[in-house]
């Protein structure tokens, strides 16, 4: 029978409950958005203040060499890879997500145009992400309008949509929606059979499941840090390519980070050595120190056993979550959008409520914060290193006490913000 005793009861035996004190989290609040923005490590204000006072204030320039500034994006991009099933040196932390995935489709598809040139078709999800789609008309207006976007609507069309003219499978893997994870080895493997190449979108999976970047044969990645990697608001993101791939074209924003040798200042650009190449501007030094505390924040976890540990954490928080809200709120409404199936999901769980926005605005009044997704979605994100099971308990309670009373009708609830 579940109830809140039954939560306490799972927390008081969980393993990586010592984790969530890594964590300013504030009294009051049950923060179940970290799959958008993750929250503050306590690390962070102290790593930056040492970075501004020391590094900058008092070593100013020196510290690119004495603090090793020049070298944190491959040092971050390092202590990532483990992450996501890569090996050493072969990522780098740097840029957007968005800027990252036009330097990775840009360098695969002049490999699919040197290879087989007649490829001129690039296979997504219509339910993808917004901006990987728009990265992709963008490039392929800049390129004469030669490659073609086509959108299945779900992830049973996508082998069928696999073909002679596919040049590359672009996917998320993890629905930022729906929370539904891909099979990145078996759709993988289909886009090779078919002679095309992949590109996976890690910003919803990175520090959130277990991702295996080489065994699974992906070619290239990209992926966010400011969600599950707790790297703070607009944090670098990072960019991974497999090593069969990497020096074979250089990214088309050949800025001097990414040449072979940048201080030689020559006239002439020469990419840089394996995915180094792939760096282009100065690294925001800041930004980078403060990610670099929220990848620890993961790498703490590997004496509690890793990512595997997390998993299994995630996927008890999530099928609790689903059993307490379909329990406490059945009849109300909601309809599960996400996989019920735990190893088909992310660490999210989804809802599709018709008056989604104001029923977020009323949970987040409440302390209970997620977020929404037009039209009709609620989002909520479990972080297993900092989400209790009592947290799971109460967010659904105060879930059906915002359904019961019809609180979520007031007219303050209403307006929408600009960031939603």
């Amino acid at each position: 029978m579940i109830n809140r005793d039954e939560a306490l009861r799972r927390d008081a035996a969980d393993t990586l409950a010592p984790l969530r004190d890594q964590f300013a989290l504030p009294e009051g609040v049950i923060y179940l958005d970290g799959n958008s923005l993750g929250p503050l490590p306590r690390a962070t204000p102290d790593r930056l203040a040492a970075v501004i006072r020391g590094e900058w204030g008092k070593d100013l320039i020196g510290s690119w060499n004495s603090a090793g500034w020049i070298d944190l994006p491959a040092d971050v991009g390092d202590q990532i890879a483990p992450l996501v099933g890569a090996g050493a040196g072969e990522l780098i932390a740097a840029d957007s997500t968005s800027v990252n995935l036009f330097k990775v489709l840009a360098a695969a598809l002049r490999i699919v145009a040197e290879d087989e040139p007649g490829r001129v078709e690039i296979v997504s999800e219509r339910d993808n992400f917004p901006t990987d789609l728009y990265i992709v008309q963008g490039l392929s207006d800049l390129l004469g309008g030669r490659y073609t976007l086509r959108l299945v609507d779900s992830a049973d069309e996508i082998p069928a949509a696999l073909g002679a003219n596919t040049a590359l499978l672009l996917l998320t893997h993890v629905n930022y929606r729906s929370g539904a994870m891909h099979d990145m080895a078996t759709l993988s493997a289909a886009a090779h059979e078919a002679g095309a190449l992949t590109i996976w979108d890690l910003a919803h999976s990175a520090g959130a499941v277990p991702v295996a970047l080489n065994d699974d044969g992906a070619d290239f990645a990209i992926g966010c840090g400011y969600k599950y990697l707790n790297g703070g608001p607009g944090a670098p993101a990072f960019l991974w390519v497999a090593p069969r791939h990497v020096g074979r074209f250089r990214q088309p924003l050949s800025g001097w980070m990414g040449h072979a040798r940048p201080f030689d200042f020559v006239p002439d650009y020469e990419p840089g050595e394996g995915v180094s190449r792939y760096l282009c501007g100065t690294p925001a030094i800041l930004a980078m120190s403060a990610l670099e505390c929220g990848v620890e924040t993961l790498l703490a976890a590997e004496p509690y056993g890793g990512m595997a540990a997390l998993r299994a954490k995630s996927q008890a928080l999530t099928d609790f979550f689903i059993e307490c809200v379909e329990a406490r709120c059945a009849g109300k409404g909601l309809q599960l959008v996400t996989p019920r199936d735990p190893a088909r999901r992310g660490s999210q769980v989804s809802f599709a409520f018709d008056d989604a926005w104001p029923l977020c605005q009323a949970l987040i009044a409440r302390g209970v914060i997620g977020d929404f997704r037009a039209p009709d979605i609620l989002r909520f994100g479990f972080a297993p290193l900092y989400i209790r099971f009592v947290d799971v308990w109460d967010a659904a309670e105060v879930l059906g006490t915002v359904l019961d009373t019809g609180e979520w009708l007031e007219a303050r609830f209403v307006e929408r913000n600009a960031v939603t």
